[in-house]
């Protein structure tokens, strides 16, 4: 996780975090034209609920795993959510954020045909992101505890990019996201 004070703190508690994911609703989504960042998670969070209904843990990390977008130029946007998570909800769902991009990378050099599912928009972030991974970060990848539900979440982040599609709103994410946020 990125070293980064500036990012550590940018989300102080909850209801930062929960007024940067409103604004979301103004912020076109980064690869998929016609939504925005906040229709995307809300798309991913409801792709999770479906594959996986009692880990609302992981559900969460749908909802909230671009929140790193634009926030740091030093950081990949998986890097920089995983920063600022970490104190708001914990480290799972941070971790699980901070794998997705990994996770992407995992699914293409394993599954060959994972690489037909992509958006052009994701095709194009994935050699930015570094593309297959080599053996050694295959294993790496393998050995890390979040990896099932990183590739849960990347399979539900490749599924959420569909314009007009009704999903529930932010409002029902409110009771959980506040049960699971970190006191302050």
């Amino acid at each position: 996780m990125p070293q980064d004070d500036a990012l550590a703190i940018r989300f102080a508690d909850i209801d930062v975090l929960i007024a940067h994911l409103r604004a979301m609703a103004d912020m076109p989504c980064e690869e998929a034209e016609g939504l925005s960042e906040l229709d995307h998670g809300l798309q991913c969070a409801a792709e999770l609920r479906a594959v996986a209904p009692d880990d609302v843990a992981l559900q969460l990390a749908g909802l909230v795993h671009d929140i790193g977008n634009g926030l740091s130029p030093m950081f990949g946007h998986e890097e920089a959510g995983e920063a600022v998570l970490t104190p708001v909800l914990g480290p799972r769902i941070a971790r699980l954020v901070g794998l997705h991009v990994a996770a992407k990378r995992y699914l293409v050099t394993t599954e060959p045909a994972y690489r037909a599912l992509l958006s052009e928009d994701s095709i194009r972030s994935l050699a930015r992101q570094g593309g297959d991974m080599s053996a050694d970060e295959l294993a790496a990848f393998e050995t890390e505890p979040e990896a099932s539900g990183a590739v849960k979440l990347r399979r539900a982040d490749e599924a959420a990019k569909t314009p007009g599609r009704a999903v529930d709103g932010l409002e029902t994410w409110l009771a959980p996201l506040k049960a699971l946020a970190a006191p302050v």
